[in-house]
C-alpha cells in the first residue's frame, strides 16, 4: 500500500471503509504524483475519479433536491466538485501525508492545492474500481455535498452559472461561450451597475444585470444556460 500503512488504514477508518474492501494496489497508485513517476502514477485514477465524483454529485442532488431546476443543479454541482472544494476536503483528511512527490514538486507550494485535488479524485477512482459502483464513495461524501449545497442555497450568489454554461457548451458543441459587459451609464442608489451579454456561436443567448461585472455575467450565463438547455432537450 502506501509507505505509511498505519496512516492509510487510519484514513480508510475515518471514511468508514474496511481496508479489505479497497484494492491495495490501486490505493498505492492513487498517491503517486506524475512528478514522481511518469510511468506509474495516479493520472488514470484521477480521470476516472473525476467522472465518479460528478456522477455522485448528480445522484445526490437529484435524490435530495428533486424540485431543484436543472440549471440550478448544474450550477451547484460545478461548485461542490470544483478543485477548490476538493483541495479543502483533501486537507481536512490530511491527504498530504500520503503524497509521493518529486523533490521539485514537494517544493512547489503554489501547486499544492491542485495536486491535492488530483489525489482526492484518484482516491475516488480507486474506491469506484474497488466496488464497481459508488457504494464506497457516497456514504462519506454525501454529508460534505449536503453542507456545501445548503451553503450555496442560502447564498445564491455563490452558484456558478458561468461554469455550468461552459460545461454545457463544451459537452455538446466542443466550444465555449463569450461575454460582453458594459457599465450602465445612469445608476441610482443600489441599482445594478453592469449589464452583460452571453454569446455563443455568434448568437446572443442571455443578458443580465448586476452590481458587479461578475454578478452581471452570472445573471447572463443563467439565462443563456436555460435557453440553450431548452434547445438541446428539444433536439434529443
Amino acid at each position: 500500500m502506501a509507505e505509511n500503512q498505519a496512516a492509510v488504514e487510519e484514513l480508510l477508518a475515518e471514511l468508514g471503509i474496511e481496508v479489505s474492501a479497497v484494492r491495495a494496489d490501486l490505493l498505492q497508485l492513487a498517491f503517486i504524483d506524475i512528478s514522481s513517476s511518469a510511468d506509474s502514477n495516479n493520472e488514470k485514477l484521477e480521470f476516472l475519479g473525476d467522472a465518479a465524483l460528478r456522477l455522485a454529485a448528480a445522484e445526490f442532488l437529484m435524490e435530495r433536491y428533486p424540485q431543484m431546476a436543472v440549471g440550478d443543479m448544474s450550477a451547484v454541482r460545478s461548485q461542490i466538485v470544483s478543485d477548490r472544494t476538493l483541495a479543502i476536503l483533501a486537507k481536512r483528511y490530511r491527504l498530504q501525508r500520503y503524497l509521493v512527490l518529486s523533490k521539485s514538486a514537494a517544493g512547489d507550494k503554489a501547486g499544492t492545492d491542485s495536486r491535492l485535488a488530483d489525489t482526492f479524485e484518484a482516491i475516488l477512482g480507486t474506491l469506484y474500481l474497488s466496488a464497481g459502483n459508488l457504494s464506497l464513495i457516497r456514504p462519506w461524501l454525501d454529508p460534505h455535498f449536503e453542507q456545501l449545497t445548503e451553503s450555496l442555497r442560502t447564498d445564491p450568489a455563490k452558484q456558478n452559472y458561468k461554469a455550468a454554461l461552459q460545461e454545457l457548451t463544451q459537452s455538446h458543441y466542443k466550444s465555449l461561450p463569450a461575454y460582453e459587459v458594459n457599465e450602465i451609464s445612469q445608476v441610482h442608489g443600489d441599482e445594478e451597475r453592469f449589464q452583460a451579454e452571453a454569446w455563443f456561436q455568434g448568437k446572443l443567448w442571455g443578458t443580465g444585470k448586476g452590481r458587479s461585472m461578475k454578478m452581471a455575467q452570472q445573471a447572463a450565463a443563467r439565462t443563456a444556460f436555460e435557453a440553450l438547455k431548452q434547445v438541446i432537450d428539444s433536439a434529443d
